[in-house]
């Protein structure tokens, strides 16, 4: 960086799995994969219990069903914030230990929004976004290091695999339990999930947080220092493939985000389902991502060309999107199966992404670029599911929002198709 040097001291070398004892680089890759894929799980479950629950949770609070895009986009601002100062923070800690904060900070968050009120709820989704953060550049940092090469993208894919399946469990577990126990006792358990799954990784931390830096200060003067806040974003210009594959990751971020965001509350409201039937649909939406993730992952593997593959899948999943809020109300069975069709290519990408932002990237850039690279794609999971909420106020109708996040994306894959097929 022209201010200084990078937030994490420079490797010795390209970190390669196997190469020695010493450091990450000498974990086992199956180990390193269980606990970012478990994390990443987890963050993900608590994260998306916002979107099932807000049905019961603004109407508790006295709020309009299209509040749901204000709590998701302050979840969001949580996990910028993280991404933004929190750099340091993962120096310092290791990325076992950051996890493992990050999963009692949103298990705090839990329990804040069981106060119910609109301060609360605000709060609470702010905190979950703040314990998201480190899953990002700290299952990236870990990965990088273990993964063999020849399989990088799709052990990514893998990890990244967690984020639809954490969603999976919010709509089967926590949507039936709410709906039958109550939103409390459903985030009770929620809670007891984060705790449980935090302590499980604690064994793994003695090998994956060798490479920390125990001294690193993390006052505030240094989390908010210009180095440490600008050095996630110089790093995105150490190769010129990464800032249009940030681009492209915030379009389909925002695509994402509002299908998610909204889908149980539209599906309740305009479509006649139950919360438990809006649940199941949403969960089908997610392991339709789960299993999408993993055999593109696989995909891009043996294509080689990763950015290529994730403009086809950006396309691929605005026509399914549409086709799902176009076509008229199908019943239970019909929506469900299109969801997860939707799904499947709509929530599906961020492996490949993010094992490309990590393969761009120098040695020990790769925290650093992964997290310059998620804070901005993360803004297409913060600004337009506000807008979202706001068109679906002063228009009375969800079709249009919907229409333009898919459309959205086909205008920006084309833009920048030239640039990457050039590059790649």
């Amino acid at each position: 960086m022209r201010d200084g040097g990078p937030a994490f001291p420079q490797a010795p070398g390209p970190l390669s799995p196997g190469e020695g004892p010493k450091g990450l680089a000498g974990a086992s890759w199956k180990i390193a994969l269980a606990v970012t894929l478990l994390m990443q799980t987890v963050a993900a479950f608590l994260n998306q219990c916002v979107p099932v629950l807000a049905p019961l949770l603004t109407g508790s609070a006295g709020l309009p069903p299209e509040a749901a895009g204000h709590l998701a986009a302050l979840s969001t601002t949580g996990t910028l914030l993280f991404l933004l100062v929190g750099m340091p923070v993962l120096a310092r800690l290791g990325p076992v230990r950051t996890l493992q904060a990050g999963a009692a900070i949103a298990a705090g968050g839990m329990a804040v929004a069981a106060l119910g009120n609109t301060f609360a709820l605000a709060v609470a989704a702010l905190l979950i976004g703040v314990g998201y953060g480190p899953t990002p550049p700290a299952g990236s940092r870990i990965l990088a290091a273990t993964a063999p090469p020849r399989h990088r993208t799709l052990i990514f894919s893998i990890k990244q695999a967690g984020a639809p399946l954490g969603g999976v469990v919010a709509g089967l577990v926590i949507a039936p339990v709410a709906a039958s126990a109550g939103w409390p006792f459903g985030l009770g358990l929620a809670i007891a999930i984060a705790l449980v799954s935090a302590a499980l990784i604690q064994r793994s931390r003695p090998m994956l947080d060798v490479e920390r830096e125990p001294d690193r200060p993390i006052h505030p003067l240094a989390l908010l220092s210009r180095r440490n806040v600008t050095g996630p974003f110089t790093a995105l210009g150490l190769h010129p493939l990464l800032p249009p594959l940030t681009v492209l990751a915030c379009s389909l971020a925002t695509l994402q985000g509002c299908l998610t965001t909204f889908a149980v509350t539209w599906l309740t409201t305009t479509r006649g389902l139950s919360l438990t039937q809006a649940g199941a649909v949403f969960a089908a939406m997610q392991g339709g991502g789960i299993i999408a993730r993993i055999v593109l992952g696989w995909v891009a593997d043996r294509m080689a060309n990763g950015p290529m593959n994730l403009v086809g899948q950006g396309l691929g999943a605005a026509v399914l999107v549409a086709l799902f809020v176009l076509l008229p109300p199908m019943g239970f069975w019909p929506t469900l199966i299109l969801g997860a069709l939707a799904g499947s290519l709509a929530a599906s990408w961020n492996g490949i992404y993010q094992s490309e932002v990590a393969r761009l990237a120098p040695p020990g850039r790769i925290a650093e670029a992964t997290a310059g690279s998620s804070t901005l794609s993360f803004l297409g999971y913060l600004i337009p599911p506000t807008i979202f909420a706001a068109l679906v106020s002063a228009t009375g109708s969800w079709l249009l929002p919907q229409l333009l996040t898919a459309g959205q994306v086909v205008l920006v894959a084309l833009l920048v198709l030239p640039r990457l097929r050039r590059r790649a």
